[in-house]
């Protein structure tokens, strides 16, 4: 278990996604609101290093704020992601 202790993985939730020409996005400001294309009862979608892993609903306790799993995606057993890795 060692091994694994030091292995970073990046998660992301996607709430929805949007589309707009360049020009809009630069000319909004703070507190600007920007409309999804989702209904607040859909599912979002779970990320590990940008490849989708699962989805799930978002849940609220109090203040803070979660993801409730209700589908894990299952990949094909020869699956392997590829990854550009830039250099500086």
């Amino acid at each position: 278990m060692a091994t694994f202790e030091n292995i970073s993985v990046d998660l992301s939730i996607v709430l929805g996604k949007s589309q707009m020409p360049v020009h809009q996005l630069l000319r909004m400001g703070r507190g600007a609101v920007i409309e999804l294309e989702t209904l607040e009862n859909e599912d979002v979608e779970i990320l590990a290093n940008d490849i989708p892993i699962a989805r799930g609903q978002v849940i609220l306790d109090g203040e803070r704020i979660g993801v409730s799993i209700t589908e894990v995606l299952m990949r094909r057993p020869d699956f392997r992601p590829t990854r550009s890795v830039v250099q500086t």
